[in-house]
């Protein structure tokens, strides 16, 4: 028997988590037992996606009923028809609009908090929230809201963790960062919710405004190189729709050249820049234009923002 996982604020990335651990419950179910407890757990402090691992994964670090909370009745009624084209594990989630969150958290095992970063402490100082989050495992994906701040919002008896997700977590591509817990079954709980959802990596709190920065912001930061690299395709004469299939994949292709391959970038760039080439003389415009150290300086920025996200507003 599995335990029960509440998402507070369930709302894009929510979505993206739970779609995530759906799909990988629903290939459990369906893969046969001699096919299962094939692959224990990675030692290094980062995992891959796997479906042998979440097979492998003992049944009490696996949830086995979910509870998603929204504001409104509205959004509660798009999230339930959302999860409910997620099969029929989706179709139990259990939805709940307006005042749902201190029952839900009653009733749960783990609280994974999705809401803006703003809002959550009002979630987590509801009345009655105190108790019903009582010995329980809390999970904020909030932006800024350090480990000091949901402490103070919780009993001593709640054990705290942070994570930091990314959109791809929807397509299952995310990455996302976790603070370390000691407890073995409770790092494997850890591992089976995000490893569902793309790379999973264990870090100290310090490094999280940067990770944030990285990755969360990151998909932006890409976004913006891909829609130039596609512009500059379709002012060379390139149908967009092909430019921007060239761009991606592209992108897509040296991303895993990086990770799977264990390549640094500047390896990358050489294998390609020959001389007298083309390669070289683009590399050159780009140097010119300070491309290098303005999106470094983009990273610097974002995560100096990030540092300030979860914080009360100044009077």
């Amino acid at each position: 028997m599995g335990y029960t996982l509440a998402v507070l604020g369930c709302g894009t990335m929510g979505i993206a988590i739970m779609s995530g651990v759906l799909s990988s419950l629903e290939s459990r179910l369906s893969t046969p037992l001699s096919q299962q407890h094939r692959q224990t757990e990675p030692s290094s402090g980062i995992s891959t996606p796997t479906n042998s691992q979440f097979l492998d994964a003992p049944e009490e670090s696996l949830p086995s009923r979910f509870i998603a909370t929204t504001g409104r009745q509205e959004s509660g009624r798009k999230l339930k028809k959302t999860f409910e084209g997620m099969g029929e594990l989706g179709k139990k989630v259990e939805v709940r609009a307006g005042e749902g969150n201190v029952s839900a958290v009653a009733e749960a095992d783990v609280v994974l908090v999705c809401s803006k970063p703003q809002i959550a402490k009002t979630i987590l100082l509801e009345e009655g929230m105190a108790e019903a989050v009582k010995g329980k495992l809390v999970v904020s994906i909030c932006a800024g809201v350090t480990l000091s701040q949901l402490r103070s919002w919780v009993p001593t008896e709640t054990t705290v963790v942070r994570a930091m997700p990314n959109t791809p977590c929807k397509i299952r591509e995310g990455m996302t960062v976790v603070t370390p817990v000691s407890e073995p079954l409770t790092r494997t709980l850890l591992l089976n919710i995000f490893t569902c959802c793309g790379k999973c990596r264990f870090l100290d709190e310090k490094f999280f405004d940067a990770c944030t920065a990285v990755a969360g912001s990151g998909p932006a930061f890409v976004s913006l190189v891909l829609e130039a690299m596609t512009d500059g395709g379709v002012m060379m004469g390139l149908p967009r729709a092909e430019a921007l299939e060239l761009a991606a994949q592209t992108l897509q292709g040296t991303g895993r050249m990086a990770l799977q391959g264990g390549l640094h970038p500047a390896q990358l760039k050489d294998s390609v820049t020959t001389p007298g080439g083309c390669t070289i003389a683009g590399l050159l415009t780009l140097e010119d234009g300070r491309v290098r150290s303005t999106m470094a300086r983009a990273i610097q920025v974002a995560t100096n923002h990030a540092a300030g996200l979860g914080q009360d507003a100044k009077k």
